[in-house]
């Protein structure tokens, strides 16, 4: 037995003895506080909490192998330049992007935001763009002139792809007590379109960019072990129905399993990774050769690009690498009283059905820090109809428009620290994550419901545990 694991269990009869003295209201202590809930990722969880919290390698990575850690590290960070440069290993950037490097999306590893004014541009969030139909492989079909991400930003001498902004309307609402609250509704305009309006029937997708942590350890659990709690026809009729997506696997040629993405659209964590190379900074890669130029864009198709491919295999085998094998944080203040009621009160009222708790990842021999573990995702990377307030009405893949992927919850508490803001759900509309729960519809209607129905102090002890989280 572990060091680590004696003194979580040391914890236990404290945390018994709390519960006992608490106030009338808390739960009696019937239920042991599990001392391993705290790692939730298994064996790779990390114990930094400051704004790198997000940025550590997996706690049981050692050697040689954090070397290689650091080097996607080193990669991640670094900012792309326009072709041609003295430095060939960076430049290829565009022509068309959103960001110069991985980090700028992805700030300290952490989650993007939309922007927090009307005159403030898209820096990490994105809008995908697409018309009815289905491309070559069953995916969203392009939109003719701007392909299936909008690019604002471009090299010299190339029109970037208009002016997004955000603006922002409130809708009021209130529990059943009677205390009000008030959500914020995003509405897209585009400006300065510079191949002319985008087609009749075109259909957008805002998404923020979300944290890094744990991807390798969602991309490690079994594909039967997910497929074990989807329930397309809902046959145990209790009004949840996750389903999984089906998508395109460049690598493999063939259709799989996806995901990754907020709509479970990517099968892996390497074509995740050459798809935000290719849509977001312009860097071509093997998986993804052809430069983001669609045929109304001849200054575009012209531009210079920096070798083909412009990331070769064996640097985005270190990004995937370093993007796999960071550390999740740890579960913060395991045994207080008020987080432990929360937690109860999160399962009573049904978020656990598709915010699953407890995961185990397979076997891998390549990836022993990811192999086997015992994790606490709160996800089953499932699809799900969230409702009509939270719809894009964009198909990708098998999802339809009022379906995302369940995320995961783990570092939730934590984007306060790592980004300095509070910005939740795929378009990041929600201010905190009270905002992102009465969100919900669909699926979590009644979970929604139940969560606007419990008193005050009982709605405050259920955030109190995300925020643990």
């Amino acid at each position: 037995m572990t060091a680590r694991l004696v003194s979580r269990l040391c914890a236990v009869g404290w945390a018994l003895t709390a519960l006992g003295c608490a106030d009338g209201d808390m739960p009696p202590a019937t239920s042991v506080v599990d001392p391993t809930a705290e790692l939730l990722g298994g064996d790779t969880t990390v114990y930094v909490l400051g704004r790198d919290a997000f940025a550590q390698p997996a706690a049981n990575l050692k050697g040689d192998r954090r070397d290689d850690f650091f080097d996607g590290n080193s990669l991640f960070n670094r900012n792309w330049v326009t072709a041609p440069a003295s430095t060939t290993s960076i430049d290829g950037l565009g022509p068309l992007f959103n960001a110069r490097s991985c980090s700028s999306c992805h700030f300290k590893d952490g989650r993007g935001r939309p922007p927090l004014s009307e005159d403030e541009a898209l820096s990490s969030m994105l809008l995908r763009v697409s018309v009815p139909g289905v491309s070559e492989h069953g995916g969203p079909n392009p939109e003719p002139s701007y392909g299936d991400q909008l690019n604002p930003l471009a090299i010299l001498g190339v029109p970037g792809e208009g002016d997004p902004r955000v603006v922002t309307s409130l809708i009021e609402g209130s529990y059943d007590d009677g205390t009000a609250y008030e959500l914020s509704e995003p509405h897209y305009e585009l400006g300065e379109l510079p191949h002319g309006e985008l087609a009749e029937g075109s259909m957008l997708s805002p998404r923020v960019a979300p944290q890094m942590i744990g991807l390798g350890l969602l991309e490690a659990i079994d594909a039967e072990a997910l497929l074990a709690r989807a329930d397309p026809e809902d046959a145990d009729g209790d009004g949840i129905s996750g389903r999984p997506n089906y998508v395109w696997d460049e690598a493999s040629q063939s259709v799989v399993l996806g995901r990754f993405g907020w709509k479970a659209n990517q099968p892996s964590l390497a074509q995740q990774s050459a798809g935000a190379f290719l849509g977001d900074i312009g860097i071509t890669s093997t998986l993804f050769s052809a430069q983001n130029c669609s045929a109304e864009q001849p200054e575009c198709q012209a531009a210079t690009d920096g070798g083909e491919p412009e990331l070769d295999d064996e640097r985005l085998k270190e990004v995937v690498y370093y993007s796999g094998l960071l550390g999740v944080p740890a579960r913060r203040d395991l045994h207080e009283p008020e987080a432990l009621q929360g937690e109860q009160l999160f399962r009573r009222v049904g978020c656990t059905s598709c915010h699953v708790e407890t995961i185990h990842t397979g076997k891998l021999e390549e990836l022993p820090e990811l192999s086997e573990q015992v994790i606490h995702p709160y996800t089953d990377l499932l699809l799900h109809d969230l409702g009509d307030a939270l719809a894009d009405g964009r198909p990708d893949y098998e999802a339809d428009g009022n379906e995302w992927r369940t995320p995961p919850l783990w570092g939730i508490g934590l984007f306060q620290t790592v980004n300095r803001h509070t910005r939740y759900l795929h378009d990041g509309r929600a201010r905190s994550i009270e905002e992102a729960v009465l969100w919900h519809g669909g699926e979590a209607a009644a979970s929604q419901a139940a969560f606007v129905a419990l008193s005050a102090p009982e709605r405050s002890q259920l955030l109190r545990f995300l925020d643990t989280l």
